[in-house]
């Protein structure tokens, strides 16, 4: 994701964390989309409802663009919900 947006010219910051860690990057960064991962897709409601009140769009990756890793694929998918 970090090179095609470098690629496009678009500037964003991007981490990743473990589920368990969720809690304290979300209280310490300034965050626009939330982008779980496929195998942990069940944790979508709870997300959801965890953001609820910070209007924090939460989807699931595209299975397919995460098993490709195709980082521009998922970038659209970010940029789209932080619209």
């Amino acid at each position: 994701m970090q090179d095609a947006a470098k690629k496009d010219g678009v500037e964003v910051n991007i981490f990743a964390c473990p589920v368990a860690e969720a809690d304290d990057k979300l209280a310490e960064n300034d965050v626009s989309v939330i982008l779980l991962g496929p195998q942990v897709r069940y944790m979508l409601d709870s997300f959801k409802k965890k953001v609820a009140d910070k209007q924090i769009p939460v989807a699931v990756i595209d299975m397919q663009a995460y098993g490709m890793m195709d980082g521009e694929k998922v970038l659209q998918q970010g940029l789209k919900l932080a619209k």
